[in-house]
This record gives structure tokens, sequence and C-alpha cells, in this order.
């Protein structure tokens, strides 16, 4: 990633709000990442997932330049920023630390919640931190907004493209997370997730079922917080009902704990009018 990013023009008719105000965060300490990034004035910090190598295929090869994008879950802004550098407007959405409830946390009834609940907000504490430290290293004009998933506000404003990064399996209700974002989008949806082969191994069939699997398990309380993994084609479901019916799949590998992890990227082309966002709740 470059270390100066061309900032195009924010759309004249882009809302004042609801937009989070700039924080100062100058110290990696105060920071979590959840990919690796290339920081100038930091160098290299280390994440979980390193897309650098993989990152046009992770947002299906779709020509960003120009466009007004809503990243939703944008964590520590590392395709926020790769999005902003291709030439892109982009709007980054997240939760704070006071909206952890809002994380869909999975309430193991054997399990302390409170427990699972202050590490998550300690952890979203710090992802904010570090997306804001990235921000001003940047020299970004990025901006973010935070709120609730299932609540998208629409004073965000109309934007060409969306994009939803392996957060949907994290999600209790990824149908009506889609459902919030999409009015807002004029053209096109692009959604990665984990390619669970041994779950859907129909993926590759021509006529392929749409399937999803449920993932917590209550005799080991784990994961946490993940809910679910998904066949490209249940996702392509839900976008052909939301007004997105033209779809196409692609696959690819992307680095995470330094092991190439297989994925699918589903981009969905707008086929049907706009509706307004509260048609969907």
């Amino acid at each position: 990633m470059q270390s100066a990013i061309a900032r195009p023009p924010l759309e004249r008719d882009a809302p004042a709000g609801p937009y989070a105000p700039p924080r100062r965060v100058t110290c990696l300490d105060d920071c979590v990442f959840y990919h690796t990034m290339d920081i100038p004035g930091y160098g290299t910090v280390e994440g979980p997932w390193d897309l650098r190598a993989g990152v046009r295929e992770y947002l299906g090869g779709v020509d960003l330049r120009g466009k007004r994008v809503l990243e939703l879950g944008t964590a520590s802004g590392y395709l926020c920023f790769h999005m902003e550098q291709q030439g892109a407007e982009v709007v980054g959405y997240d939760v704070t630390a006071t909206q952890a409830e809002e994380m869909n946390v999975v309430p193991y009834a054997r399990t302390q919640r409170q427990g699972a609940l202050d590490y998550v907000r300690r952890m979203i504490a710090k992802l904010n931190n570090s997306w804001w430290l990235c921000h001003r290293a940047f020299g970004s004009a990025a901006r973010v907004v935070y709120g609730n998933i299932y609540a998208v506000p629409a004073a965000i404003g109309p934007v060409d493209v969306a994009t939803f990064g392996s957060i949907l399996l994290h999600l209790r209700d990824p149908f009506q997370a889609l459902a919030s974002a999409l009015p807002l989008v004029r053209e096109t949806v692009i959604i990665t997730e984990p390619l669970c082969e041994a779950e859907h191994p129909t993926w590759n069939d021509p006529e392929p079922a749409p399937s999803l699997a449920f993932q917590p398990n209550y005799r080991t309380a784990f994961p946490p917080a993940t809910w679910w993994s998904f066949s490209p084609e249940v996702l392509r479901r839900f976008l052909g009902v939301l007004g997105f019916e033209e779809t196409a799949v692609t696959y690819h590998a992307q680095l995470f704990k330094n092991q190439r992890f297989p994925m699918f990227t589903v981009v969905g082309r707008r086929t049907a009018p706009r509706t307004p966002a509260a048609w969907h709740q």
C-alpha cells in the first residue's frame, strides 16, 4: 500500500452526518490490527489476516475508481484505505466498544456472557483506535459511521458500492444486515466469505443448492462470535431477493495466520429499483 492516498472529490450531496468526529491516535500499543498493514511512519504491523497479495481477488476485481463505497465492518481499515488508494470515496461502518452487544456474541447459556462482552469491548476499542491511527498516517479523507449493522442510517446517503468483507458469518441475522444496507446501494454489492467445502460439498455443482450451517457448539461454547458458514448460492439467493439478481462468484485464497485459506466472493449487480430501507425492516 502506498504512503499517499489520492483523494477523490466528495459527493456534493453527501450529508454532513452521521459521521464520527476525528480522533487522534498515534500509539501502536493502543491498537489491535485485524489485517497485516504497511503503515507510513510505522512500518509493517501484523494482523491475523494478510490480504496484501490478494486484495483485488478479495474485492471481486471490481473497478472502484470514482465510486462512493460503503464498507461494512471496516475494522482496522485495511480495505477502506486500499479502496481509497484506488480512487474511491469510502465510508467505513462499524461498532464502538459501547455497542458491544450489537456484535452478536453467541449467548451460550453455560458461559459467563459478561466476561465475553468485556473482552469484545476491549478489542473493539483497540480496533477503532487502529482505524484512526491509520487514517492519520495515510492522510485519509475517508469517513466512518458507528452504529447497529441492522439499522444502517439512511443519512449516509446513496453509495455506488457496498462491501461485506467476511462479516456476515459473525452476525446473528445476516439477511437483515444486507437488507439494512443495500437500499443505499445504486450499483454493486461485494460479499466475501470463507469457503467451507466440508460443510457445503455441492458448492462447485452446475446447479448448487443454497445452504448455510450453524456454527455455535453448545457443548464446547465455541466459537464465541461466529454464527454461520455459507455456500455461495445462498448468498446469491439473498441478493436476488434484495434486488441484485445478476451475480457472479469467484474463488481465491488469502493468508490467515500464515496459512492459505480458501474463500469466495460474490459480486451482485442491482437489477431492481432501490426501495426505502424501512421497507426491509
